[in-house]
Order: structure tokens, then C-alpha cells, then sequence
């Protein structure tokens, strides 16, 4: 397995990302990676390096390429942030990650899936309503409703499910402060009225960032053992059968 920090363009910009790879050249199907809020530190470099060592070339995508990592004094900022952060671009700039892995010879011929963690699986789910060249996603407590609807943020993650073009899998905490049930349950029940092809879990006892294996206050190893062996099965069988 070898990895490196790569660059790709979209109209003019330059976007950073983390590059993992399995070795023995092409023939891996592709995944790409979105990080929560605080961005691409060392925890998503690791995960990415995970997934390549189960045979998936990863692309870790960094949001902030143009701006820098965002510094949070606390929880205010951090959704201040999320609310300002436009959404259009995001997924553009996904578009853009899809379209660069699938290029990359170690993924010729093979499909590209997506997966993210907190704002990162919120715009898993949304980029795989709206990003042609997904096969799948994989979305880890990723929250699903805006309060508000404008400019930055004309659509939710629920506004956009009926417009889920690949299967889904989504992973969420019972005890998640920031995701609701019914949140959850709605979600369910859109994708079952719409016939998509998708499995939710929920996992009792967890919050959010339960796989967050750096956060002590948040990890919880028995959802995190369960999670990791559903995702790779989940992303095996869609992109790899």
C-alpha cells in the first residue's frame, strides 16, 4: 500500500487530496473520501489508507483547498461554518474528485464509490443524488435536514434523496445530538417510497462520531466493530461484484 498527496483542477482552482493505494497497479475499483468539518487531518488520512489496504483506492478530498483548514473555538463556529459553506461548490468540487479517481490508472474500468463522516456523509448522500459516476455510498452520520433553505443551501440531504442514483448504506448513532430519529426515519421512508436500494443501521448507545477512533468522548468500539465490516462488505459486493 502507498499513498501521497496529489492535486486536480476545476474551472482554474486547484484542489488538494490524499491519494491511498493498494500496490499492483490497476483493477481497484475507487472510493472517494470526504472528512468531516475540521477537514483533511492525520484520523482521515488513516482511514483512507484503511481502505486501500482492503483494496480500494481512495481519494481523501480536501473541501478547503482554496481557503485553509477552518479554526473552530467551539461548537458555534463550527455550524456557523457548515451554514456558510455553499453547497453548489461542494458538490462541483466532488464532481471533480469522481471525474480525476476515475482517470487514475490504478482505477481504470473499475466504479467509484463515495463515503463521508459527519458534514462528509451529508454530502456523501447529497453527491450521490447529483453526482453523475457514483456506484455507491457509504455515509457515516451524516445529518440529513437544514433548517433553512437559500443561496448556499438550496437543497437537503432529504430534499435531494428521491434522487438517489447508486445503492446507499447509512450509519447512524441512536444517541446522535445532531441527527434526530425521525430524521433517520424519514430518510427511510423516502427511499422505500421511491424503490432505492438501501440499508440503514442504527447503532444504540452511539452519538455522533462514534468511529472516530481519536475522540475518546465520542468512539464507541462495538458500533465502530460493527460499522467498519458492514461498510467494506457493503462497498465490496456493489463495486467490486
Amino acid at each position: 500500500m502507498s499513498s501521497e498527496d496529489v492535486t486536480y483542477e476545476r474551472a482554474g482552482d486547484v484542489l488538494k487530496a490524499y491519494l491511498a493505494k493498494s500496490e499492483g497497479g490497476g483493477g481497484h475499483p475507487g472510493l472517494v473520501l470526504i472528512p468531516d468539518v475540521r477537514g483533511l487531518g492525520e484520523h482521515y488520512r488513516d482511514v483512507a489508507r484503511r481502505f486501500a489496504a482492503e483494496g480500494f483506492c481512495t481519494l481523501a478530498v480536501d473541501l478547503y483547498s482554496r481557503e485553509g483548514a477552518p479554526e473552530f473555538p467551539d461548537m458555534d463556529a463550527v455550524f456557523r461554518w457548515m451554514r456558510q459553506l455553499p453547497d453548489p461548490r461542494v458538490l462541483d468540487d466532488l464532481a471533480a474528485a469522481v471525474a480525476f479517481l476515475g482517470q487514475r490508472p490504478e482505477t481504470a474500468g473499475q466504479r467509484i464509490g463515495i463515503t463521508g463522516f459527519c458534514m462528509g456523509g451529508q454530502y456523501a448522500l447529497m453527491a450521490a443524488c447529483s453526482v453523475p459516476g457514483i456506484a455507491a455510498c457509504v455515509s457515516w452520520y451524516g445529518m440529513l435536514r437544514y433548517a433553512e433553505r437559500e443561496e448556499r443551501k438550496p437543497a437537503s440531504p432529504l430534499d435531494l434523496a428521491p434522487r438517489l442514483a447508486c445503492p446507499y448504506l447509512g450509519l447512524f448513532g441512536e444517541e446522535d445530538g445532531l441527527i434526530p430519529l425521525a430524521d433517520v426515519e424519514e430518510l427511510r421512508r423516502i427511499l422505500l417510497r421511491t424503490g432505492k436500494a438501501f440499508e440503514i443501521r442504527r447503532y444504540p448507545g452511539a452519538g455522533h462520531a462514534f468511529f472516530n477512533d481519536t475522540r475518546p468522548d465520542a468512539y464507541r468500539p462495538d458500533a465502530a466493530a460493527d460499522a467498519w465490516p458492514r461498510a467494506l462488505t457493503f462497498l465490496e459486493r456493489v463495486l467490486k461484484g
